[in-house]
């Protein structure tokens, strides 16, 4: 199995990337060996990923991080790089390898603060990887300075150094960062493409698989979290239930805040999963006894870790949000296909019979509004509205029609 076959549908990327790859290991081995370096070289030092949500952009990234660090055998033996089973490939796809660093974001924007260590890193030599490699995931999120902290990185970058940027589109990217990059563009896997994937590599019913390959419409994480994790149904059962429990004001105020607490109790779920460690885990770093005082002049790291801790908190909630949102989208564009009497393959088969129903009692410009309705909702929770007041909107104009 190569770094390759996770990239679902992305033939054409995954090529691209193999190629560049196998020039990498040339230009490291020629460097090693005082040869020169091959001509026409297909690798750079700074690619920018794009394409829709789904698509698999970070993982088309850390699949080249992972074949640039490939320390496998066969390469000598005119194999390709990206085996993924060597200690090179295995580290960077699981975020363990030391020459492989990895920004995202925790709230809503990448601040300076979180760069400046990792940009002070891409200028120094690999530890003991085969180059020193960089993956913003969440690259449309860099705020001005941080975005100017990676400009200037990626101008002069160092020999073996390697920037990965990721974004839903190359205009979410400073023009100055994206015309000193390589870009890639993912396209959304096909449904059939995402079922196969789930029955190969998760072993899923083929029913099931094309089920959920079908109501997430090609998004790769989330037919496999659809697929393997029982909460995860139930909540998107919750949410196409939604459209009926919005007939009365107070249904719909109801059904709001129902919304917002199932998000906010996804997010205290993750918390507590990760907040308590990484603490105990600061806390021992910084000297401190098990159930002991702190040292002098620590508290300031603590509170550091707390206030990420919070953004990462409201970041989650606004994602599983996000996630609702999406498969309310998904049942109007449903309702709609029934109302235009189009040949579009329903994705909520689950739900065909509510989808009918509605349909046959409202018109397609009531269903246009509240698409509409929806997506001011996700634009709304962009400005950092109230979670609660913009739900709330959404579902009265939901019922409004």
């Amino acid at each position: 199995m190569t770094v390759w076959d996770d990239l679902v549908g992305q033939e054409r990327v995954s090529e691209q990337l193999a190629a560049a790859a196998r020039d990498a290991d040339a230009l490291v081995t020629a460097a090693a060996s005082d040869a020169p370096p091959p001509e026409a070289s297909k690798m750079t030092h700074a690619w920018l990923f794009t394409g829709p949500p789904g698509a698999g952009r970070n993982q088309a990234a850390r699949a080249f991080a992972a074949a640039l660090q490939c320390v496998s055998p066969d390469r000598a033996l005119g194999g390709s790089p990206g085996c993924g089973f060597c200690d090179g490939c295995h580290t960077a796809l699981v975020g363990t390898h030391a020459d492989v660093s990895s920004v995202a974001a925790v709230g809503s924007e990448i601040l300076v603060k979180d760069m400046r260590d990792t940009v002070r890193k891409s200028f120094t030599s690999p530890a003991n990887g085969r180059w020193q490699v960089i993956l913003v995931e969440d690259a449309e999120r860099l705020n001005e300075k941080s975005a100017n902290a990676v400009l200037k990185a990626v101008e002069e970058p160092a020999p073996r150094t390697v920037w990965l940027l990721c974004a839903p589109s190359i205009e979410d990217v400073l023009p100055t960062i994206r015309s000193r990059c390589r870009h890639l563009n993912l396209s959304t896997p096909s449904v059939d493409a995402v079922a196969d994937m789930l029955i190969r590599r998760e072993g899923i019913e083929p029913a099931v698989a094309a089920a959920v390959a079908r109501a997430t419409q090609g998004h790769v994480d989330r037919a496999r979290r659809l697929a393997t994790d029982p909460a995860a149904r139930e909540r998107r059962a919750s949410v196409l239930k939604l459209p009926l429990r919005v007939e009365d004001i107070g249904g719909a105020l109801k059904a709001a805040q129902e919304l917002v607490d199932a998000a906010a109790e996804d997010a205290k779920q993750l918390a507590e999963e990760m907040d308590s460690k990484e603490t105990e885990e600061l806390k021992a770093a910084l000297g401190a006894a098990q159930g002991g005082r702190l040292p002098r002049g620590t508290a300031g790291a603590v509170k550091d870790l707390e206030d990420m801790q919070k953004r990462r908190r409201t970041r989650t909630q606004r994602d599983s949000l996000d996630v609702a949102l999406t498969d309310l989208t998904s049942f109007y564009r449903d309702v709609l296909a029934l109302q235009l009497g189009t040949r579009v393959a329903l994705a909520n088969t689950d739900a065909e019979d509510v989808l009918e129903r509605l349909a046959r009692s409202s018109s397609p410009e009531a269903t246009l509004r509240r698409i509409e309705a929806i997506a001011a909702c996700g634009e709304a929770l962009d400005r950092n509205v109230a979670p609660l007041l913009a739900v709330e909107a959404m579902t009265m104009a939901l019922r409004a029609g």
